[in-house]
């Protein structure tokens, strides 16, 4: 079934070379230090946070604002060890961040290991951390310096999720890699090859120091056998994640060994536990490595995959979900690249089918997403990129000010009282909103008799409602008519 299942999506997924032309970059930042993670905290309107891996011994969060790279990094974290897929790796900004100031690293310390670490920001200054307030939530023991992940971000649920590798090597197999199955595929006291999902705002083991959080109470694994901190498992190295934030989705881009490279979805509410096949499966392939059976039906599939042969192309960077409303004609896709060609890749969310947006070259380390939903990217090289409308663009303007609607009403720029998705200022007139708060309901009635009978009025009404001069049963019966025929 698995099989069957999976050359129907190939047929209907293919990767086509067909670039669209509706989207291009706009490069608004170099001179990084390896950035590889971009991250705006929700109703953060100005700032982005992008993560320098690594320079020498210390990773670095600096922000992007106004149009350039502040000088001061928001954080430095050292020492971080050195090796290629090591450094400064994660970041996640706690769903309360505006008011508590929390915010959360990922990283390898000087012994190799990850560790989950939280921050407060500075009492002072919002452009600086508190060094002093780090607290280590959990630490990974890895046995090589690859395949770290590093992802993390807080769900729709308020739990924090994230993304371990195998454990590093190759094939899963060796010096501190389960035998028989591999890390992935061993879900008792392994939390290698893993998406978690733990709590961090209680603590679960007060005499544990090394971990400080809580584990909710729907994980797959609680009470039964499994480690309880599982969400999902059967990852290689899935390397830039994403949740949806329309749907809430979760997205997991997963780096082949030699052949494919794979993107996993996990439907918001639908089955937790998922097995997504590494290492008996890579990709659609069979590697012939024992820990599970290939295509077996207890496996959740890619939804979509790409092989290395023919093509210059070796390792998935995993992006979001498109939601912002600059490019119209990008809205649901799923826009992600491969790090050695460049391409950046739009999934149709109606039949699969995955497309060039645009090349940009080697290098691409990962995406991130600003609280208007746009999309951003991170190359190797030190540069920061913004995805942009290509041509003239296509977005709603109603009140011609040079930007789109959804961003003028998301940040507060203007009102949308109705929640129409236009702002109210561009809405005709309706009559029966007597009070002017966007909606034609009895308090507009209640304001109007009161306007009537009292002549106390809403700012600009009058109850002279035909506009004859005068103010009679004619005004009323017009406002009746109105209220009646809503807007």
């Amino acid at each position: 079934m698995r099989c069957l299942a999976a050359l129907a999506f190939l047929a209907g997924a293919a990767l086509s070379t067909e670039a669209f032309a509706q989207a291009t970059s706009q490069q608004l930042a170099s001179g990084l230090s390896l950035p590889n993670t971009v991250v705006s905290p929700r109703g953060d309107f100005s700032r982005i946070f992008i993560i320098e891996q690594r320079s020498s011994t210390t990773g670095r969060i600096r922000i992007f604002r106004n149009g350039a790279v502040l000088p001061t990094p928001f954080l430095s974290v050292s020492p971080v060890t050195t090796g290629s897929e090591q450094g400064l790796l994660g970041l996640a900004f706690h769903p309360n961040y505006a008011t508590n100031g929390k915010f959360y690293v990922n990283f390898t310390n000087a012994s190799g290991s990850t560790i989950v670490r939280e921050y407060t920001r500075s009492a002072t200054n919002p452009d600086e951390a508190d060094p002093t307030s780090a607290r280590d939530i959990l630490t990974i023991i890895q046995p090589q310096e690859n395949h770290n992940g590093g992802w993390m971000d807080f769900g729709p649920d308020g739990f924090l999720y994230i993304a371990t590798g195998d454990g590093g090597g190759a094939n899963d197999t060796g010096t501190g890699h389960t035998s028989g199955t591999g890390n992935a595929q061993d879900i008792t006291s392994n939390l290698l090859g893993k998406i978690l999902r733990i709590d961090v705002d209680r603590d679960d083991f007060p005499a544990d120091a090394s971990r400080n959080y809580g584990i909710p109470s729907t994980n797959p694994y609680v009470g039964v056998t499994g480690d309880d901190e599982i969400f999902a498992f059967g990852l290689r190295n899935p390397w830039r994640n994403s949740f949806d934030r329309a749907t809430g989705d979760i997205w997991i881009a997963d780096v082949g060994q030699d052949a494919e490279e794979e993107v996993n979805a996990i439907p918001a509410g639908t089955l937790r536990g998922r097995n997504f096949g590494w290492r008996c499966m890579e990709g659609f392939r069979c590697t012939g490595l024992t820990g599970c059976t290939c295509n077996a039906g207890a496996l959740t599939m890619p939804v979509h995959t790409y092989l290395h042969a023919g093509s210059s192309r070796c390792s998935v960077t995993g992006g979001f979900v498109y939601r912002g409303c600059a490019i119209p004609a990008l809205q649901g896709f799923y826009i992600f690249s491969d790090y050695c060609t460049g391409e950046i890749f739009a999934r149709n969310p109606q039949n699969g089918a995955v497309s060039t947006l645009f090349t940009i070259g080697f290098g691409v380390t990962s995406f991130g997403e600003d609280s208007y939903g746009e999309l951003y990217f991170v190359r190797q090289n030190g540069r920061f990129y913004k995805i942009v409308p290509s041509g003239t663009p296509t977005f709603l303007d109603c009140n011609t000010n040079g930007r789109p609607d959804c961003w003028d009403i998301a940040d507060g720029t203007s009102s949308d009282n109705n929640q129409n998705g236009v702002p109210d200022s561009c809405d005709p007139p309706c009559p029966a909103d007597f009070n002017g708060d966007g909606f034609a309901d009895f308090f507009d009635f209640d304001a109007y008799v009161d306007c009537f009978e009292n002549a106390v009025c809403p700012p600009g009404k009058s109850a002279d409602f035909d506009g004859d001069g005068f103010v009679d049963f004619f005004d009323f019966d017009g406002f009746v008519a109105a209220f009646e025929a809503g807007c």
